[in-house]
């Protein structure tokens, strides 16, 4: 297994001294065993359960709101996975061990990737109050830490629009057990600094350098005594300043720029998206890899514009079929993507198979043509390059 370090800037010590003072347990209570992971995945989003009280008045099936994981390994070679929800999913961890939310066979899949990196769309934490004025709150348990280091995961991403459903406090926590899991996190901290900082992973003597920012929504923005996520104007006809020089100079054989963008439940990118996946490339990205739809999109060359879901227990659109899903394994120093079919089942993803796959082989291939790329089925697995 390939060794792997991440570098991220932990939360600020006056932060940390504040949190341990007014924690209703020792901060190294919270802490779960460090890990070592030698795969870099790239993910496109983890959310977490809703609040408790959301729960309760919910009615008992998929329609009471989302809550997702997206798992996706990059290497060398790397995967990417879309979304992981964690509404009841991470309920579930109550009673269930936390490798029960993923088919063993899948977890084995992701571990092809040297590096694994994941789009966490929910804080983890135990306190917090749901922020006012949201139709869904998304919280995780510590032990979903757990799910996350049997995954093998490396890295989170948490510029999205879920972090800060609990308040700073929650998300600064959430900062801290990832750091105790030993996953690095990116798009989110302490500070307006912390939140912009890219992570570099490192496997094999290959360093990627990651980046991540959310569209929205902008009052989440963290400030410069403010904790919160990286946000960046990707709707302006151009990037950023800030986010141009994010990427720009970077220490790494290669760039991720992994942005939460765009409407839920589009099954292809609207126009600002992507005008935005070009003007990272022409900045120095060396893979856009995207999340928000809650649905897998067609991929350009090196970019992926949605990854999807990977974990849900949300309703099911009859005609975008969120219950479907790809992970996608990607060449990052080379020009080969595979996405392999999932089925994603009520807070459980496995494999998906017979009509299920080839409703997501039919889909994937038409929505890479038209974006002028040609993607073929090879062993189950949906292919395509680039150069």
């Amino acid at each position: 297994m390939a060794s792997s370090t991440a570098c991220t800037p932990p939360p600020s010590a006056t932060t940390v001294r504040a949190l341990r003072q007014r924690a209703d347990r020792p901060l190294e209570h919270w802490s779960l065993a460090q890990r070592k992971q030698s795969r870099l995945v790239c993910v496109a989003r983890h959310a977490g359960d809703r609040d408790v009280r959301d729960e309760a008045s919910a009615p008992d099936d998929r329609r009471s709101g989302p809550s997702r994981l997206a798992p996706a390994p990059l290497s060398r070679r790397a995967a990417f996975e879309a979304d992981k929800a964690g509404g009841r999913s991470t309920k579930r961890l109550e009673s269930e061990p936390p490798e029960s939310l993923v088919a063993p066979e899948l977890v084995a899949l992701a571990r092809e990737a040297d590096l694994f990196v994941l789009n966490l769309e929910c804080c983890i934490s135990e306190r917090g109050e749901p922020l006012p004025g949201r139709v869904f709150h998304f919280r995780a348990p510590p032990v979903a830490v757990e799910t996350l280091a049997h995954l093998g995961v490396n890295c989170v991403t948490l510029a999205n629009n879920h972090a800060l459903d609990f308040g700073p406090e929650a998300l600064v926590d959430t900062l801290l057990h990832l750091q105790a899991g030993g996953i690095a996190s990116v798009g989110a901290g302490a500070d307006h600094e912390a939140a912009r900082a890219p992570v570099v992973l490192e496997t094999k003597g290959f360093r990627l350098a990651i980046v991540a920012v959310t569209d929205h929504p902008q009052e989440d923005a963290a400030g410069t005594d403010r904790a919160g996520v990286a946000f960046a104007d990707l709707g302006g006809g151009g990037l950023p300043r800030s986010l141009t020089q994010a990427i720009v100079g970077l220490d790494a054989d290669a760039v991720l720029v992994t942005p939460h963008w765009g409407p839920n439940l589009t099954a292809e990118p609207v126009e600002h998206v992507r005008a935005a996946a070009g003007a990272l490339l022409e900045a120095g990205a060396t893979l856009v890899a995207g999340h928000s739809a809650h649905v897998f999109q067609g991929v350009a060359p090196r970019v992926l514009y949605d990854l999807g879901d990977f974990l849900d227990d949300y309703r099911v659109d009859p005609e975008l079929r969120n219950d479907l899903g790809l992970l996608f394994l990607v060449d990052v120093s080379g020009d080969r993507l595979e996405a392999i079919p999932l089925k994603l089942e009520f807070t459980h993803t496995r494999l998906a198979s017979g009509e299920d796959a080839a409703w997501i082989e039919h889909r994937f291939v038409a929505a890479c043509a038209e974006l002028d790329v040609e993607a073929a089925v090879e062993d189950g697995r949906l292919v395509t390059t680039w150069r």
